[in-house]
């Protein structure tokens, strides 16, 4: 699912992100450009240096429930369905 990002996703946001990710067994992918990381890596997430009004993948594997996580994800008020 395509994302716009709201905030900078800096040591908090993303701590917030790899926790709720964590809530979930599955395989939780960020894309960004040519980057691929895990949602529940905090060094992945810095890494990619996500900015507010970016555009990324939100994509999860090995799961029939990916909306759940998607909207876990939606639901820390981070990112916003484009």
């Amino acid at each position: 699912m395509r994302v716009k990002i709201l905030q900078p996703i800096l040591a908090e946001t993303a701590s917030q992100i790899v926790n709720k990710a964590s809530e979930f067994p599955e395989t939780i992918l960020i894309k960004k450009d040519h980057w691929e990381v895990d949602a529940k890596s905090l060094l992945g997430l810095l890494a990619i240096a996500l900015k507010p009004n970016q555009e990324i993948e939100l994509e999860v594997h090995n799961s029939n429930e990916s909306e759940e996580a998607i909207e876990a994800l939606l639901s820390t008020g981070l990112f916003q369905k484009v």
